[in-house]
C-alpha cells in the first residue's frame, strides 16, 4: 500500500477519498485553486498545495502543476476522483512517466473507452450489443446530418470524448439539426477540448442502467450488480439507486456478464462502470452506451447495497487503491450478493424556480444528515463560496433500507433535514420527485423528470415566509428588540433573552412613541408597512402593528391574522401565524434573511420601491432588457449596438458550471445597449443588452397624426 496519495480533484469527492485514506493510514495530499483556498477538502487533508488561479485550465486541469505538487509532497500515487482529468489518458501517462501510480485503469483503456466510436466497435466485437448509430471518427457536420437522417428522427448527438451528459443534444426535427450540431460541438470543445461528435438512435422512454465492474491487474474481473440511473435532467443523473426494480435475475446476470466482457475487451483494471440503455418494455433488449473509466458519482449506492462474503463491507475507493498497489481481488463473482436497497440524491447549486439555472453564493448555514441508514458525502462547510467556475454538484445524500420503500422514505426525510442556506439548491425538488407516484412504483424512464418537472417545482412562497421576514424586520427596527438572537432583514439586533412564550426576561420602560408598534394616543393603532421581496417573485407588502412578540399582521390584501415570533436564534426560528406554528432554519446575510424548510429555501429581502424606481430610471425596462439568468461568463456575443434583430434570434451565450444558456431577442427591434464582451464575468440578473422594440406600422412620430400634417413654424 502507498504511504502518500495526492488527490487531483476538489469538493465532495476529494473529501470522500481523504476519508478512505485516513482509514487506511495513508497520508493525503490535497490540491486547491485560489477559489478553493478555504475549502473543506483543503482543511481535512494532511497536506495541501496551491496549484493556480480559479480557472480550471490553470489549476485542476494543469498536468504540470499537479505533477509538481506530487513531487513537492513525496506522493507515490495520484487519485483523480471524477471529472477534470479522471478520464484523461495523457494525464495517466504523465503520471507513469513521473514515476507515479495513477489510481485508475491503464492509459490505453482510457483512450479506447474515452472514444465512444472506437469503444462501440470494440465491445461489439466482444459480443456486447450496441445502440445503432454513426460509424467512423471525425465526421463533418454534413456527414453527421446525413447519418442522422439515415437513422431517422429523433436522434441523440453525443461528444465522442468525455461524459456526464455534457454536450448531448436530443434532436427531434431536421429543421434544427444544423444548429444543434454546432451547439453540441461548441459545448464538447469547451468541456473536453475535443468537438468530435457521433449520432445515435434515440430509444423512446429508455431506462439508464449501469453495471459496476471491478478488475485487478491479474486477469480477475467481477461485476457488483446494477444501478438504476433513469431519473435525469438534461441527460445528467439526479437520483440513482441499487438495485433496479426492472431487472430479473436472468437479465441482471446477462447484463453483468456483458459488462465484464466490455471490461476484458480493453484490458481494464480498477473500478469502472459500463452503461446500458434499456427499453422499459423489453429489458432483455439492452444496448451498450459507454464505459466510464473512473469512479462514478453514484458509487455509494453500490457500496451500501452490495455484500461480499468474507469482507467487512465494500469501499470502492479502498479497492481502487488496493488494485493500483498490485493486490489481487480475494473474492469472485459467486461471493457477491445484493442486499437491501440504496438510493442517492445529488444536491446541486441550482434554482428549480428559475428553470434549474446554476446558482451561487455563500453557505451561511449548513446541516447535513448522517446516521440511521443515511449518509451524506459533501465538500461543504459554513462559509464556503459557491461560484460559477466548477460543476454545480455540492453533495450527495444516500439512504439505505431493507427494501426500496424504506430507502425512499428515509431519503425523503433526510432531504427535509438538509439545510444549505445562502445557496439555492434542488433539495426540495428532489424530495417532491421521490414522492411522485411513478417514482414510488418504480415506473421510471429518462424523460420522466422533464415531463413532470413543472408540477414538482415549488415556485410560490408560503405566506408564513413573508410573515416571518416582516416580523424579523419589525423586531430589528425596534430600539430594543424583544428577543435574543433575533436578526432582521435590515441587520442584527439583540436584547435580553426571551422565553418560548414570547415574554422578555427583563422589563424596562421604553418610550412608546419610538417603538414601531403602531401605538397612538387616543386612536386606533397604525400599521407599519414592510415590503418583502423574494427573488423571482413580486414584492409583498406586509402590514404589522403591535410587537414581534404579539402582533396583528396583513399579507397583501388578505385579512388580519395574529402572529408572533417564537424561539428566534441565529440558526432557527419559529413563527406563529393564524394559530399555526411554523419552524424554519434561519440565517442572516448582508442582503437579507434566509429561511429554509423541507429542503426548500427563500431569500427574504427588503424591497424599497423608490430605490428600485431610481435604479431603473434612464434604462429600458421590462422585456427590453436582457439580463443574465445565472452568474457566469459570456462566451459568445453575436451582435453589436445598432444591429437590427428579430424575435428569437440568438444574441449572446452565457456559460456557468459547464452549462450554456443562449440569450435571445425578446422581440423584433434594435440593439441599443450592449454591456458585455466575450469573457465578461456577469452576476445573476445583471443587464447584458437592451433591445428597443421596432415601431409598429400604426406608430407615428410624437406630435403628428395620420390625418393632419404637422404645422410648420
Amino acid at each position: 500500500m502507498f504511504d502518500t496519495v495526492l488527490i487531483a480533484n476538489r469538493g465532495e469527492i476529494a473529501v470522500r477519498v481523504i476519508r478512505t485514506l485516513r482509514g487506511l493510514g495513508v497520508r493525503s495530499v490535497a490540491v486547491f485553486s485560489d477559489a478553493d483556498a478555504d475549502a473543506r477538502h483543503v482543511r481535512e487533508a494532511d497536506t495541501a498545495v496551491r496549484i493556480g488561479p480559479a480557472a480550471a485550465a490553470e489549476s485542476y486541469l494543469s498536468v504540470d502543476r499537479l505533477l509538481e505538487a506530487a513531487a513537492r509532497t513525496g506522493a507515490q500515487a495520484v487519485h483523480p476522483g471524477y471529472g477534470f482529468l479522471a478520464e484523461n489518458a495523457r494525464f495517466a501517462r504523465a503520471c507513469a512517466d513521473a514515476g507515479l501510480v495513477f489510481i485508475g485503469p491503464p492509459a490505453a483503456a482510457i483512450d479506447l473507452m474515452g472514444d465512444k466510436i472506437r469503444a462501440k466497435e470494440t465491445v461489439r466485437a466482444a459480443g456486447v450489443p450496441v445502440v445503432p448509430g454513426s460509424s467512423g471518427s471525425g465526421l463533418s457536420d454534413a456527414q453527421l446530418a446525413d447519418a442522422a437522417r439515415g437513422i431517422g428522427m429523433p436522434v441523440l448527438l453525443k461528444p465522442s470524448a468525455g461524459g456526464g451528459g455534457k454536450g448531448m443534444r436530443l434532436v427531434r426535427s431536421e429543421a434544427v439539426l444544423a444548429e444543434e450540431i454546432a451547439a453540441a460541438r461548441r459545448e464538447a470543445r469547451s468541456s473536453f477540448g475535443d468537438d468530435t461528435l457521433l449520432v445515435e438512435r434515440w430509444v423512446d422512454r429508455p431506462r439508464h442502467i449501469e453495471i459496476q465492474v471491478l478488475a485487478d491487474g491479474h486477469g480477475n474481473v467481477v461485476h457488483l450488480g446494477e444501478r438504476e440511473c433513469s431519473l435525469q435532467r438534461r441527460h445528467q443523473k439526479i437520483i440513482e439507486e441499487a438495485p433496479s426494480v426492472l431487472l430479473d435475475e436472468a437479465t441482471r446476470a446477462a447484463m453483468g456478464e456483458a459488462a465484464v466482457q466490455a471490461a476484458r475487451s480493453c484490458d481494464y483494471a480498477g473500478a469502472g462502470t459500463v452503461e446500458f440503455i434499456v427499453p422499459g418494455r423489453d429489458p432483455a433488449s439492452y444496448f451498450f452506451m459507454e464505459m466510464n473509466t473512473r469512479l462514478q458519482v453514484e458509487h455509494p449506492v453500490t457500496e451500501l447495497a452490495v455484500s461480499i462474503a468474507g469482507t467487512g463491507g465494500l469501499d470502492l475507493v479502498e479497492w481502487q487503491l488496493r488494485v493500483a498497489s498490485g493486490e489481487k481481488l480475494p473474492f469472485g463473482q459467486d461471493d457477491i450478493t445484493l442486499t437491501g436497497h440504496a438510493v442517492e440524491a445529488r444536491i446541486c447549486a441550482e434554482d428549480p424556480s428559475r428553470g434549474f439555472l446554476p446558482s451561487g453564493g455563500t453557505v451561511l448555514a449548513l446541516s447535513e444528515p448522517q446516521g440511521d441508514g443515511v449518509r451524506t458525502d459533501s465538500g461543504l462547510s459554513e462559509g464556503t463560496e459557491i461560484g460559477s467556475a466548477y460543476d454545480p454538484m455540492l453533495s450527495k445524500v444516500i439512504a439505505y433500507g431493507p427494501d426500496r420503500a424504506t430507502a425512499l422514505r428515509k431519503l425523503r426525510a433526510a432531504l427535509s433535514e438538509t439545510v444549505t442556506l445562502g445557496v439555492p439548491t434542488n433539495a426540495g425538488f428532489l424530495r417532491r420527485l421521490l414522492a411522485h407516484p411513478a417514482v414510488a412504483s418504480g415506473d421510471l424512464d429518462t424523460g420522466l423528470v422533464e415531463r413532470e418537472a413543472a408540477g414538482l417545482v415549488d415556485d410560490g412562497v408560503p405566506p408564513e415566509v413573508y410573515a416571518a421576514a416582516a416580523l424579523l424586520r419589525h423586531d430589528a427596527l425596534a430600539p430594543e428588540p424583544l428577543r435574543a438572537g433575533t436578526t432582521g432583514i435590515a441587520g442584527a439586533g439583540s436584547a435580553p433573552g426571551a422565553g418560548a412564550g414570547g415574554e422578555t426576561s427583563a422589563h424596562r420602560w421604553t418610550d412608546p412613541f419610538s417603538v414601531p408598534s403602531g401605538w397612538r394616543l387616543g386612536g386606533e393603532a397604525a400599521w407599519a408597512v414592510h415590503q418583502v421581496r423574494v427573488p423571482g417573485q413580486d414584492p409583498m407588502a406586509v402590514r404589522v402593528r403591535g410587537t414581534a412578540a404579539g402582533a396583528e399582521l396583513l399579507l397583501g390584501d388578505g385579512a388580519p391574522v395574529r402572529a408572533r415570533l417564537l424561539d428566534v436564534t441565529a440558526t432557527r426560528l419559529s413563527v406563529e401565524c393564524d394559530g399555526l406554528i411554523h419552524t424554519f432554519a434561519h440565517a442572516s446575510g448582508p442582503e437579507g434573511s434566509w429561511l429554509g424548510r423541507d429542503g426548500d429555501s427563500w431569500h427574504a429581502q427588503v424591497h424599497d420601491p423608490v430605490e428600485a424606481a431610481l435604479l431603473g430610471a434612464g434604462r429600458a425596462g421590462g422585456v427590453d432588457s436582457l439580463t443574465a439568468p445565472m452568474p457566469g461568463t459570456v462566451t459568445v456575443v453575436k451582435v453589436a449596438v445598432g444591429d437590427e434583430v428579430v424575435a428569437g434570434q440568438s444574441l449572446l451565450v452565457v456559460e456557468a458550471m459547464k452549462m450554456e444558456h443562449v440569450i435571445s431577442a425578446p422581440h423584433d427591434g434594435t440593439v441599443t445597449e450592449l454591456d458585455v464582451t466575450p469573457g465578461s464575468t456577469v452576476a445573476m440578473d445583471q443587464v447584458l443588452a437592451v433591445v428597443a422594440p421596432a415601431p409598429t406600422p400604426q406608430e407615428t412620430p410624437q406630435g403628428t397624426s395620420p390625418e393632419t400634417p404637422q404645422e410648420e413654424s
